[in-house]
């Protein structure tokens, strides 16, 4: 498998790129649909564009983890690589702005981009090294899933703090 992992991961990237970017339109596309709100992005938070991350990097997880069960801490890896691209955005988002202000549009989706790929550059360096020790991988999974659930439920009950606010509306949340 060590002989695929650039090829799987690169192409993991390319798919949660695509899919990140198809999720940025689709709530839009489906006509304000509250399924598709549950894991599409309903406006231009910070915590939206997380989960425009958030949801292609599971899918890709759950496929690629059918081909790489050789690895015994595959689920911490990801766990690892989830949590990193997730954080990254918030941290060079408001690093940027904190510095120079409001960022443009570009920028944003650059940030995005450059999530995706630190995510996936981490979790190439820790699946060449193999030495990550994993005690728990069903807690990395279950603690996955658990960030997932939590992009759904603060798509619906949002917290009214900056980070669930939409910079163009000042609103949270669905904006019907």
């Amino acid at each position: 498998m060590k002989q695929n992992l650039l090829l799987w991961q690169f192409s993991g990237f390319a798919l949660s790129s695509l899919g990140g970017t198809i999720l940025h339109f689709l709530y839009d596309w489906t006509n304000k649909s509250l399924l598709t709100a549950a894991f599409s992005g309903v406006n231009e938070s910070t915590w939206e564009h997380m989960k425009l991350l958030y949801f292609p990097l599971l899918i890709f997880a759950l496929v690629q983890s059918r081909y790489f069960k050789e690895y015994e801490n595959y689920w911490c890896i990801k766990f690892i690589g989830i949590l990193t691209g997730l954080i990254m955005i918030p941290v060079l988002f408001y690093t940027y702005n904190g510095v120079f202000g409001k960022s443009p549009d570009w920028l944003n989706i650059t940030i995005f981009f450059i999530s995706a790929a630190v995510a996936f550059l981490i979790e190439t360096w820790l699946f060449y090294k193999n030495n990550l020790r994993c005690k728990r991988p069903w807690f990395a999974f279950l603690t996955i899933c658990l960030i997932g659930v939590l992009f759904v439920v603060f798509t619906f009950a949002t917290p009214q703090i900056p980070l669930f606010k939409d910079p163009l509306t000042n609103t949270y949340g669905i904006n019907n």
